[in-house]
């Protein structure tokens, strides 16, 4: 009786393996001029280095720095969906605002009469108020005395001078 013979079957090659792809992609870096940045780069480090170090040191470029890191502060406590309103609130007013052409409205000004007509209308109401409330909020905020920023956002002392 014959022997049976055992034969694993190789899937035929559809695409490069990972090494012909690795390859691939060096050479594309290399034609790019990627692979020599990246090697002026590392070998600069120290150069590289105390430009950034000089840059950062700058008292503007500190401020920029620590206000960058306020706005971060005020956008995590920003609930993406009242985030998404405001946003677009503000959007669709400065589009309205933009497309505002007083020149092409007749409209007389209301008068004494038409201004005492406003003060009933509740739909005019319903709309000033939130603005009135946010310049309430505004205005209280900038009362407040604040020495550091990260100390009032996190209620901490900080330590140091």
């Amino acid at each position: 009786m014959a022997e049976r013979i055992s034969h694993t079957v190789t899937p035929p090659k559809i695409g490069p393996d990972a090494h012909e792809e690795l390859e691939r992609l060096l050479q594309t870096l290399h034609e790019h001029g990627v692979l020599r940045f990246a090697n002026d780069v590392v070998g600069a480090n120290t150069e590289v280095a105390q430009v950034l170090i000089n840059g950062l040191g700058k008292p503007g470029s500190l401020n920029a720095i620590q206000n960058i890191s306020i706005l971060g502060m005020v956008l995590s406590r920003i609930e993406p969906n009242d985030f998404y309103r405001v946003t677009f609130a503000l959007r669709d007013a400065v589009e309205k605002i933009s497309q505002h052409q007083p020149e092409d409205e007749k409209h007389a000004s209301p008068g004494v009469s038409g201004a005492y007509k406003m003060l009933h209308d509740d739909q005019l109401w319903h709309a000033i108020m939130p603005v009135i409330d946010g310049l309430k909020a505004f205005a209280e905020r900038l009362d407040t005395p604040v020495d550091k920023p990260v100390s009032d956002y996190t209620g901490k002392p900080t330590s140091g001078p």
